[in-house]
Formats: C-alpha cells, sequence, structure tokens
C-alpha cells in the first residue's frame, strides 16, 4: 500500500508527518522511518530532520504483510493483534498464531522472536514481542515494573457509572473459568465512560494488575458484561467479536530506561454499534 503527498510548504519531515498521521504515535512514525517506508522524490529517507521544500513528493509505503506493525527496532516488534487470533500456540492450534506470523516475518530477516506477553484470542490490540532472549528475559522477570499503563477499550452491554475502579481476587477454575475468591490473587480495573446509547456503553479500561481475563471476569461481576463475551455470560453477540481491544501500552525499555509509548486505533464497528 502506498499514500503520495506533495508538499506545499518547507517542514521537517518528522513534523510534517505528525500533521498527516495524527493518529500515529511518535514511535509510530519513527517505526516508519527506521523500517524505509518514507520515500522523498523517490528516494528512500529515514532522517526524521529531513528538511521539506515546497513541491516535494512524499510517499508512504508501508510494508506489505500480513502483520499490522505498530512499531520495530533492534530489540522489540509490536503487533496490533486482530481479534480471533491466538497470541501463542496451544494443543488444538499449532500454525495460526501471531507467534508464528512474526516468527515468519523475522525468519526472513534472519532474526529469531521470543514472547513477553499475550492477549487473549478474541482480544484484539497491542502485544510486544522481543528479538533476543536478554530482552525477552528482562520484561518478563519485571514485567510490572517496566509497564507504566496499560489501556483497554470495552464495549458492555447495558449502563455503567461515569467511573469507578473494581476490585476483587481472582482465581481459575479446573475448567478454565476464572471467578472471585477469597484465596485468589488482587485484581484491580479502573474504567471511564467513554459514551453510550440504550444498550451499549463504550469504557476506557485502565488496569493495574494482569490477571488472566480480569478486565471480563470485571465487567461480569459489574453487571456489564463484555458484548460478544460468551465465556462470562453475555449471550449478545451483535458485534461478531468480543467487544474488547487493547489501545495503550506504555512501557520502559529495560536497557536505558526510556519511555516507549505505543497506541491502537479500536476497531470502527465499536463506533457503528453505539451509533444504533
Amino acid at each position: 500500500m502506498m499514500n503520495e503527498y506533495i508538499i506545499d510548504k518547507e517542514i521537517i519531515l518528522f513534523d510534517y508527518l505528525k500533521e498527516i498521521l495524527p493518529n500515529k504515535s511518535k514511535n509510530n512514525i519513527k517505526s516508519l522511518l527506521k523500517n524505509e517506508c518514507i520515500y522523498i522524490n523517490n528516494k528512500k529517507v529515514t532522517k526524521y530532520n529531513y528538511l521539506l521544500k515546497e513541491n516535494d513528493i512524499l510517499y508512504i509505503k508501508y510494508k506489505t504483510s500480513n502483520l499490522d506493525i505498530i512499531y520495530e527496532d533492534n530489540n522489540i516488534i509490536v503487533i496490533d493483534k486482530p481479534s480471533g487470533l491466538l497470541t501463542i500456540s496451544n494443543e488444538k492450534e499449532k500454525v495460526k498464531t501471531l507467534y508464528h506470523y512474526v516468527l515468519e516475518y523475522l525468519k526472513k530477516k534472519k532474526q529469531k522472536v521470543f514472547i513477553i506477553h499475550r492477549l487473549d484470542k478474541d482480544t484484539s490490540g497491542i502485544v510486544i514481542f522481543a528479538k533476543n532472549e536478554k530482552i525477552k528475559k528482562l520484561y518478563q522477570d519485571n514485567w510490572n515494573d517496566l509497564v507504566i499503563k496499560r489501556g483497554y477499550i470495552a464495549v458492555v452491554c447495558g449502563k455503567t457509572k461515569d467511573n469507578d475502579t473494581i476490585k476483587s481476587y481472582l482465581k481459575e477454575n479446573s475448567n478454565m473459568i476464572v471467578y472471585s475468591s477469597k484465596d485468589g490473587k488482587l485484581a484491580i480495573t479502573h474504567y471511564q465512560k467513554l459514551k453510550s446509547n440504550n444498550k451499549y456503553t463504550m469504557l476506557q479500561v485502565y488496569i493495574d494488575t494482569g490477571r488472566k481475563n480480569q478486565i471480563r471476569v470485571h465487567m461480569k461481576e459489574n453487571g456489564t458484561p463484555i458484548i460478544g463475551d460468551k465465556k462470562y455470560g453475555c449471550k449478545d453477540n451483535s458485534l461478531k467479536r468480543l467487544g474488547l481491544h487493547s489501545n495503550i501500552l506504555i512501557v520502559k525499555n529495560p536497557i536505558n530506561n526510556n519511555i516507549l509509548k505505543f497506541s491502537s486505533n479500536y476497531p470502527k464497528e465499536f463506533d457503528k454499534l453505539l451509533r444504533r
């Protein structure tokens, strides 16, 4: 895929990219430059401070791949995972996984891939993979210290408060169902209402803890289960998928403590449902 822009003023390349790509974070834009997606007058440009001149022609040549790459450097690759795709394999599925697709992509570049964290199969959004064992170990051993913010967009059935915090202790049974139990692990979820209609509410959710199915269980306990979440008691499947998307992930680089901010736009279907 390729987009073309004709420059109408003298401007620094990075500033211009911020103007024409308002939904992209600084890291997203840096990734486009690093991955040689930006061409000026048919010449590849990777320097963010390149000076654009009037009538220059800028092309953005997005890499063709099955992966929606948010960011990539020598240590990590950040992917926007679609709903319905496993992050890693299970007993039933070994190949159709995000991990496998990233493995195949990086193999062509003679690089490796290591899992850092995961999303549920039916949850879409931001997933980080490591490219070497050192980075993987640093992230996994220090995950709670390195993660600054984890945000999700959730579409739930029913109406919620404008904002609230849900705390409970969660435990998993032998059927892989997570539930509240006094001898479980503490889970803390915060939410803010973004918009609603007479049937559904869209929430911006932030989690302080990363328990399995945490948001899904807390929304069920709140009496407003996530749409499409049959596992936790929602019979409404109007969206034809789980209404949960990881849209914000802010972490520290474990090597130098620099802040890395990743974002992902939630699916357009979420908005369509709220307009009904």
